[in-house]
């Protein structure tokens, strides 16, 4: 279906903050390429009215046409020839309009949009107008995901011909995108005015390769092809369109980062008291709040991508007034990842100076930050050497059938259907993600410096022992996301006059969501064996440092030198050899059978006993429009209209509930005896959306607007369930976590106001300033609360543990908690030793049911409407022609402010609008008949990316971020370019931190990519 906002023809005669360098140098070359041209541009506009033009020229000027001629605001990318669109990635070609910048996936690729502020889940994406499902599941720990974001890494750029981004709210527009509603278009073959028949062939080097271990390398040279046919018949009344396209793409990414987030607490709370002597802490917070991490992790990933694009176009127009469109769009995205990551554990661990290990050493407040924290080990304590393997399978398709008819000359009528599928599921037979974590017994005193861009991990004197090392935990996650949109859509246009218009419209829209998994998961931190068993698995070191060689600190002396990378395949078969003949600590070491050991290593056969989350959405809107053009001295154009939105929402959800809990490790707590359960909830809500857009022709080239609408975005399928879903992790000392939703969630409501200002001072020229106002409402806000359930309480807590402090141990020292309480009450209820081999490391089961537990506190995250505030920014948009040079520059800045903001000094819950950050672009270019060459250099500000880190209501922030990318192509003779993308050449690194620069949460590295190719023209 065409997408509603059709350009109409004009009756006009003719067509206080500081910036950052970015936007300062757009606009200097603005402002002096102005000048230095403006005594040409009456005859430079003469000589260019008669050129045919092509390539980057020709897509600018389609692209200038679609802002200018649109009512509203809108701005668009234009391919410069069908199977050339500007960039590799839609995502990454979208980052070039004002206003919207991108998420990056684990490769460093573009994958998902956030306009004006306004992040992915609430901007609306169509494909030819129509609304497509989306499969999300968390890339690299294989997690579903609640997003309603599209993934603009599943499709190819090769056969669209535009990408539209409406900016503002009309009632013919369909609602979910507050952000903005991109419109991905498509070829149609008759709307082409020739044959279309190329193809083309890339070579794809990503330098990210090469910072791998060779273990987890792909190959550094991976193939692209693509190609489209295009064509008419019978006088043009059928129509035939043919585009496919196969890439294949390996790269590295390399992680420094904590799993667990920051535990933030209010000074004199939390694990800060039960310190001593208290001198051991430096600098210790006194007033405010302070956090501590529980880990530090590197994580090694060799990522593989294999993605088959492919559509088919068929219309029949047995006259000038009918036409027919039936299509189909497949995609099928393939990723594979071989992932190894070395960590050490600190918890709430913040010793004194010991030796050679410097004393834990706060930042000063309000947030106090360690940046030494030391925890003291006596040498046997487990380093982790996770071995991950990560498959899963996307696969989209869409059906559609479209009828457009002109019925008179004052009356049309359009009616779309179509059915889209999208499907996220395991590619192994190891399920979507699989771990195994083969721990290294000799660890001592470590400390963890946060005063780098990189988490230093220091630790002396351990070296890699065979003889001490055992697998302590397993997990074959399956994962599964479905989703199906069945879509009717119907509309008229009816002209009462030369200057009225009367649109209308009517669509219904039932859209299934279903997520699901399956968690084979063991904590067998006792060990799979003694230790040793595993020592004839191979094990390769190599330098830490040097996989991080992009970011300050990889160099410092303090980071520990090695990295180890375990061999997959070989730790795996020995673990189930081990179950066959040691047992496993988590079953009592009682050894399995051959069968019993393979699947207690292997996924799952189904979903049945993990979450299974069901979520069925029905809409009804319809809208009416009223479009009038002033002919007046002034020429002005108003569109007047209401749009009627009803949803009712259906979830149902599957969730584990648990009968009991297992101290079963030295920091570990597991829940145990989980049995599935279902339940359903609904909800229902209505909407009637006004919107208004002005616009006039002050001049034959200046042209202002003024809009107002209303729209909706709507919440999270995660935020919609029911029923409590328990994590079956839960930790010594801290307690467990879960989360919950409601279907009945009201959506976010946003109030828009835009003005804008647009001067077109030559052809293929212009400047434009707009400013933005969105007012948001009933705001989705994340609340953890505390609660406890029936049946599930604290091992770490009853008599036996108080009698464990009162003999002088304090609660940081879990491990030696332990050994006194086996020592002394072993064959009590609840206490049962398992291996007291080692007396300095008793294992065995600690259960909720000792005397005296207390009930376990979980952290259970839930959503609720809240209060809402402000988005408000402004957008600088320009573009100049150096006349008939062949050289060009465009570019903008978007400056964006909201009182959503994560305020870090709280420890309550929060509302911060996610991926609010100015942004910039500067684009040059030089065209001419044999040469095309284009660099771009994109910015992005820093922006909350998460209201929660894994620790809580903990904020976490991207860094700011700007990438240098470049292409050129090589015309030989009519019909042969030569072309190579040249992409990340400033090698940048994306780094993420907490409430404070101290409070690291990652540092992703990845690398240069270079793509080198030819397309020929038939």
């Amino acid at each position: 279906m065409k997408h509603p906002q059709t350009p109409k023809t004009r009756r006009a005669p003719s067509q206080s903050r500081r910036m950052n360098p970015v936007a300062l140098a757009s606009s200097v070359a603005l402002l002096t390429g102005a000048a230095a041209v403006q005594a040409q541009q009456d005859a430079a506009s003469q000589s260019l009215e008669k050129v045919v033009v092509t390539g980057i020229r020709k897509s600018l000027d389609s692209a200038v046409s679609l802002k200018r001629e649109n009512r509203g605001l809108v701005d668009g990318i234009v391919a410069e020839d069908i199977g050339k669109f500007p960039d590799t990635n839609l995502a990454e070609s979208m980052q070039r309009i004002a206003g919207v910048s991108i998420d990056r996936n684990a490769s460093g690729e573009g994958s998902r949009v956030t306009v004006r502020g306004v992040g992915p889940d609430f901007n609306m994406v169509l494909l030819n107008g129509r609304q497509m499902p989306t499969s999300a599941i968390n890339q690299l720990n294989g997690g579903a995901s609640g997003s309603r974001a599209f993934d603009f890494a599943n499709l190819s750029s090769d056969s669209i011909s535009a990408l539209e981004v409406y900016k503002t709210a009309r009632a013919e527009s369909p609602t979910g995108g507050i952000g903005a509603t991109i419109n991905i278009k498509t070829a149609r073959p008759l709307d082409l005015r020739e044959r279309v028949a190329s193809i083309g062939v890339k070579a794809n080097y990503d330098a990210s390769v090469s910072r791998l271990p060779e273990e987890l390398k792909g190959s550094k040279v991976t193939p692209e092809i693509s190609g489209i046919y295009s064509d008419t018949f019978a006088d043009r009344t059928v129509g035939i369109a043919i585009s496919g396209s196969y890439s294949k793409r390996s790269s590295g990414s390399n992680n420094a980062y904590t799993q667990n987030g920051w535990n933030a607490s209010a000074a004199g709370t939390g694990p800060l008291t039960t310190v001593a002597p208290a001198s051991n802490i430096k600098n210790a917070p006194t007033s405010g709040i302070y956090a501590y991490t529980n880990d530090m992790r590197y994580s090694l990933t060799g990522l593989e991508r294999e993605r088959l694009n492919g559509q088919a176009v068929l219309q029949f127009a047995p006259s000038k007034d009918l036409k027919f469109t039936l299509d189909h769009t497949m995609a099928v995205n393939k990723v594979k990842a071989l992932n190894s990551e070395n960590s050490a554990w600190f918890g709430g661990s913040f010793s004194g100076a010991l030796g050679n290990s410097p004393a834990t050493t706060f930042t000063a407040g309000p947030i106090a930050t360690p940046i030494t924290q030391t925890a003291i080990w006596d040498g046997t304590h487990d380093y982790g050497m996770n071995q991950g393997q990560f498959a899963q399978k996307t696969k989209l398709n869409s059906t559609g059938l479209n009828a457009n008819w002109k019925v008179s000359d004052a009356l049309s009528l359009e009616l779309d259907a179509h059915s889209s599928k999208s499907k996220t599921s395991p590619d192994s037979p190891y399920g979507t993600y699989a771990i195994l974590d083969l721990a290294l017994f000799n660890q001592g005193n470590t400390t963890g410096y946060y005063d780098q861009k990189l988490p230093i991990m220091s630790s002396p004197g351990m070296t890699y022992d065979p003889n001490k090392t055992t697998v302590t935990g397993s997990q074959f996650n399956s994962n599964l996301a479905d989703q199906t949109v069945d879509q009717f859509q119907t509309r008229a246009t009816y002209k009462l006059g030369a200057d009225d218009k009367l649109l209308a419209g009517l669509g219904f829209t039932k859209l299934k969501n279903r997520a699901a998994s399956a968690n084979n998961f063991h904590g067998d931190w006792g060990g799979i064996g003694p230790q040793g068993s595993f020592k004839n698995v191979p094990v390769s070191t190599s330098s830490l440092g040097g996989y991080f060689n992009r970011i300050p600190g990889h160099d410092d002396p303090r980071l520990y030198a090695n990295f180890y990378v375990p061999n997959f395949e070989a730790l795996r078969a020995q673990a189930v050899l081990n179950a066959q003949k040691y047992g496993t600590s988590s079953t009592g070491n009682v050894p399995l059978s051959a069968a019993a050991a393979e699947a207690y290593f292997s996924a799952l056969p189904d979903y049945s006993t993990g979450n299974d989350w069901r979520t069925t959405e029905k809409s009804t809107s319809a809208f009416g429009q009223w479009d009038h053009a002033f002919d007046t001295a002034i020429p002005m154009n108003v569109s007047v209209g209401l749009r009627y939105e009803s949803t009712k929402v259906d979830s149902a959800s599957q969730v584990t509930s648990y009968s009991g809990t297992v101290w079963n490790a030295e920091n570990e707590v597991q829940l145990t005896g989980g049995t599935s359960t279902f339940g359903s909830k609904s909800g229902k809500y209505t909407y009637w959306l006004p919107s208004i857009d002005w616009d006039a022709d002050l001049a034959d080239n200046v042209k202002v607007r003024a809009s107002y609408g209303v729209n909706i975005g709507r919440p999270g399928w995660d935020q919609m369930l029911g029923g409590v879903s328990l994590s079956p992790n839960a930790r010594y000392n801290i307690g467990g976590t879960g989360s919950t939703g409601d279907p009945a969630l009201k959506p976010l409501k946003s109030k828009n106001l835009d003005l804008s200002a647009e001067y077109y001072y030559a052809k293929s020229s212009y400047v434009a300033v707009g400013a933005f106002y969105k007012k948001i409402s009933d705001f989705v806000s994340t609340t953890v609360v505390n609660t406890t359930v029936a049946g599930l309480n604290q091992p770490a807590s009853g008599t036996y543990w108080q009698a464990a402090l009162a003999s002088g141990l304090t609660p940081d020292k879990a491990k030696a908690i332990r050994n006194y309480i086996f020592n002394n009450y072993n064959g009590q209820t609840g206490v049962k030793i398992t291996d007291a081999s080692d007396p300095s490391f008793i294992k065995g089961d600690i259960t909720g049911a000792v005397a005296g537990a207390q009930p376990m506190v979980f952290q259970i995250t839930s959503y609720a409407n809240g209060a809402g505030d402000n988005i408000k920014g402004l957008e600088f948009n320009f573009q100049h022609m150096f006349g008939n040079s062949g050289f060009g520059v465009s570019g903008n800045y978007t400056a964006v402010k909201s009182g959503l903001k994560f305020i870090n000094t709280s420890l309550g819950t929060q509302s911060g609008l996610v991926g609010i950050s100015d942004s910039a672009n500067l684009v040059g270019f030089f065209e001419n008949e044999t040469w095309s060459i284009r660099g771009a250099y994109n910015w992005r500000g820093e922006f909350l990316a998460a209201r929660t880190d894994g620790a809580g209501n903990n904020p976490v922030y991207t860094e700011p971020y700007g990438q240098l990318d470049a292409s050129i192509g090589y015309k030989i003779g009519k019909n042969l370019t030569l072309q190579a993308d040249l992409l990340n050449l400033n090698d940048g690194y994306i780094r993420q931190h907490g409430r404070t620069k101290e409070q690291l949460v990652s540092a992703l590295q990845t690398g240069r990519r270079y793509l080198i190719g030819a397309r020929y023209r038939f």
